[in-house]
């Protein structure tokens, strides 16, 4: 027994390194939001939980958006908001309580009918509130998204720009200022989103303030004589990487203070993306949409308060002893193993044991994590669920094989014929984890290379539940056997997935790094021959039949 407790101490202690290591905080020079510090504006979107702004029927109580006013008035001085739509015209009133001043937004589109009445409306806010509405930006993005030209573009905005007392401008990523420079000279400013994530060509948290500077820069010499608003910048705290821009919380925290102290030093304007969390941009935006707010979308309070250290896993300790409980389980499940069996097993199983125990205990609390973060809808949750189960049970089922030295089983020992199945309950669910790891690790892999922007990369449950397999596969093969078909054709899937998926995401992608090499473990798996047991068995029980009935009659004149 001293082996098997040498290696359950050293994987506590691994487990314990590694989260102690991922949860390091980081004190920033200069934090995001400093105490008794204002930002100069910052988006603001009311939506709370499930509600949407594509829900027509939605009206936003203007108490609702009060209680938020309030808490960003402490923080900033000015609001930016999109539309009027949704009782978003309740906005100017309500900050004007407040102290707030207001950047109000009219959201236009393909309806020339509905840009009319939202113009007018605008335009009848402005005169309501002068003091509060300093500027209107009529239309945001409209011309990325494809939804209108430049021409009609322009022609609206002159229809606004006699109406009102206030500046008017228009609002878009910067490659699109400089692609269609005509639209500058309707405008009183220029309003210029910088997503560093988002571009063509990610950029790193660590550059991102530097490269949204020097793009600033360029536009600014694009339109001499223009007031340049930086309307949007942010950064994600949560989804997936894009090449080598990693949402996180440090990351986040790391940009917005470096992008504000640029601000004060080289006297820009800066409008901050964006107050809150928004939860429903998940459903077209995937995870990373959700998640650009410095105000936690459903406590509604700041993520990084003044002077507070940043740590991406605010929740380690928890996430900590959850893994080192998974792990004890995994020795458990080994050691109660052991006491069944005559024989002592080999080193390289409690080695094997040892590795599953400590991988499932350091990446539970991330894969939880991430499926909180991730799963959106009933669908979302059900995979991401799933997979986590999947990760949970395959080092405790597992742990039983490599002990037993009982091989993997193929997809057949579980869904085949009856006279196929096998009739071992540790058996079946040792299958049924590994048929439910394919089926989503493949729906993911294809998803991946089919329609890649929106989706995540579930590297942590997905790692938990292959390394166990991978094991039982390699140290518990048969003697003999035969390479199943429904097991190649999912080895092969993803293969093909991950060689695209490199290549696809690019060389400093390490989430995808990571998870195609889990697909390319699991395909490895799956490809190895197997046995099917039952069969086997069922022709043992067939000789034995036979024997008992005694030699066969043979035809006369042969031997018997």
């Amino acid at each position: 027994m001293r082996t098997p407790l040498a290696l359950f101490i050293v994987s506590l202690g691994i487990i314990a390194a590694a989260w102690w290591w991922l949860a390091t905080p980081v004190s920033l020079a200069l934090a995001p939001i400093a105490t008794g510090a204002k930002l100069e504006c910052v988006s603001y979107a009311p939506f709370r939980n499930e509600q949407t702004p594509h829900d027509q029927t939605l009206i936003v109580s203007p108490q609702q958006i009060a209680e938020d006013l309030g808490e960003l008035a402490r923080i900033s001085r000015c609001i930016r908001i999109y539309s009027i739509d949704n009782g978003l015209d309740k906005v100017p009133e309500l900050a004007s309580r407040v102290g707030l001043k207001v950047l109000l937004g009219v959201w236009i589109g393909r309806d020339r009918a509905k840009n009319a009445l939202l113009a007018d409306k605008a335009i009848s806010l402005a005169g309501q509130y002068p003091g509060t509405v300093t500027a209107i930006i009529v239309g945001s993005e409209v011309l990325l998204r494809g939804e209108m030209t430049a021409s009609d573009l322009r022609e609206i905005i002159r229809s606004v720009k006699p109406r009102v007392n206030v500046p008017v401008t228009y609002a878009d990523v910067w490659e699109f200022w400089l692609r269609y420079r005509e639209v500058g000279a309707e405008v009183d400013f220029v309003t210029v989103h910088f997503l560093p994530y988002w571009e063509d060509v990610p950029v790193r948290a660590e550059d991102a303030a530097a490269h949204v500077d020097h793009v600033r820069m360029q536009v600014a010499a694009a339109f001499p004589g223009k007031d340049i608003l930086i309307g949007e910048t942010g950064w994600p705290s949560h989804g997936r990487m894009r090449d080598g821009a990693l949402p996180s919380r440090i990351n986040q925290a790391r940009f917005m203070s470096e992008i504000l102290d640029r601000s004060r030093r080289e006297n820009f304007r800066v409008n901050v993306f964006e107050a809150y969390d928004e939860p429903w941009k998940r459903r077209w935006e995937g995870t990373v949409g959700g998640y650009w707010g410095l105000l936690d979308g459903t406590e509604r309070k700041l993520k990084y308060p003044g002077g507070a250290e940043i740590s991406n896993h605010p929740f380690w300790k928890l996430q900590m002893a959850c893994g080192m409980v998974l792990c004890t389980c995994v020795f458990a499940a080994a050691w109660l193993t052991l006491r069944r069996r005559p024989a002592s097993p080999r080193l390289a199983a409690w080695i094997a044991v040892a590795i599953s125990a400590t991988t499932g205990g350091v990446l539970l609390g991330i894969g939880f994590e991430k499926m909180l973060y991730e799963s959106y809808g009933i669908g979302g949750w059900l995979v991401q669920g799933l997979l986590l189960a999947a990760g949970l049970a395959a080092p405790l089922l597992s742990a039983n094989a490599l002990i037993a030295e009982r091989a993997l089983p193929t997809f057949v020992e579980v869904l085949g014929p009856r006279d196929r199945r096998s009739r071992s309950f540790m058996t079946n669910m040792l299958g049924i984890a590994l048929i439910v790891t394919t089926l989503i690790g493949v729906e993911n892999a294809l998803s991946l290379v089919f329609d890649p922007r929106w989706r995540d990369f579930p590297f942590a449950s997905l790692t938990m539940a292959v390394v166990p397999f991978c094991a039982v596969a390699f140290l518990d093969r048969p003697e003999s056997g035969s390479r199943q078909l429904a097991e190649a054709v999912f080895a092969g899937l993803l293969a093909a997935a991950s060689l695209y998926i490199i290549f696809n995401e690019g060389a400093h992608n390490w989430q995808a790094f990571w998870t195609c090499a889990a697909y390319l473990v699991l395909g490895m798996t799956l490809w190895r021959p197997r046995t099917v047991a039952a069969v086997e068995t069922a022709l043992a029980a067939t000789t034995a039949v036979l024997s008992e009935a005694g030699p066969v009659p043979q035809p006369q004149g042969q031997a018997s």
